[in-house]
Parts: C-alpha cells; sequence; structure tokens
C-alpha cells in the first residue's frame, strides 16, 4: 500500500526548499553546492527560482515534488520540516 502524499503545486512566494537544505550539487554562482540555511543564489527577492526550467538548474532541485507533508500550510512551517529533514539525515 502506498501511503504517500501526492505532489501539490508549489506556494507561490515561498521559497523554503532553496534556503533550508543543503544542496551538494553545483548551482550557478554556488559552484560547491548550498549549505544547509543559506538562501540559494538562484532564489529572487520574491521568492521564485531564477534557473526554473533551465537546464542549469540542478537536477535534485528540478526533481523535487513539493507535498503537504513538506510544504505544510505556511512558508515556516515547510522551513522547520525541511530543517528537521536536513538535520536527521546530516552526516555524523
Amino acid at each position: 500500500m502506498n501511503t504517500a502524499l501526492p505532489p501539490v503545486a508549489c506556494r507561490p512566494g515561498c521559497g523554503a526548499c532553496c534556503t533550508a537544505p543543503s544542496i551538494s550539487s553545483a548551482i550557478p554562482g554556488m559552484p560547491d553546492g548550498k549549505p544547509a540555511g543559506v538562501r540559494c543564489v538562484q532564489l529572487a527577492d520574491d521568492n521564485r527560482c531564477l534557473i526554473f526550467g533551465r537546464p542549469e538548474r540542478p537536477a535534485c532541485c528540478a526533481g523535487l515534488q513539493a507535498s503537504a507533508e513538506m510544504c505544510g500550510d505556511s512558508r515556516e512551517r515547510a522551513l522547520l520540516w525541511l530543517g528537521e529533514l536536513e538535520r536527521a539525515t546530516a552526516p555524523a
């Protein structure tokens, strides 16, 4: 039985997934990736991805699917959930 929640549309202006998690892949402007809790340089002032849909967007970003569990009901909830996931999966 699959208990995964279905994907949902991204919340406009959120950008939590571009801030909370670390990204080990190179990002234009961040050749060594992005540490957890650091805003991606490709995140615009309105929290929209500047390289969305472009080939230089990392595969980990393009493959991320928003979900009700991950995104919650606010940007703050999404930051909290993603931060907890980052801490739980960080190397010791």
